[in-house]
């Protein structure tokens, strides 16, 4: 199985609605991308979070199904509207278990 792990931190400026609409909108992905066995994402409450705001963690078969998920016409649209509009940086790690 493979394990994908995002965080984002968001420009200064971002309304908390705008973070929520991407919330809502990865979660919404298990319905609507087939590689996915399961996700998560939320809000950071760490203070040790460097800044980072928000993480996902979405669980894979194998590479294969990860890689056919980075390429999936409904995430990369998430991605284009609304991750990049109010993205000011992200940690991406990926690791089997």
């Amino acid at each position: 199985m493979i394990v994908h792990i995002v965080l984002f931190k968001w420009h200064p400026d971002t309304s908390a609605e705008n973070i929520a609409l991407v919330m809502s909108a990865l979660k919404g992905m298990k319905g609507k991308v087939p590689e996915i066995i399961d996700i998560s994402c939320g809000n950071n409450f760490s203070e040790l979070s460097q800044g980072f705001q928000n993480g996902l963690v979405v669980q894979f078969k194998d590479k294969a199904a990860l890689d056919a998920y980075a390429k999936n016409a409904y995430h990369q649209e998430i991605i284009k509207t609304l991750i990049k509009p109010i993205l000011a940086d992200k940690i991406t790690i990926d690791y089997e278990v």
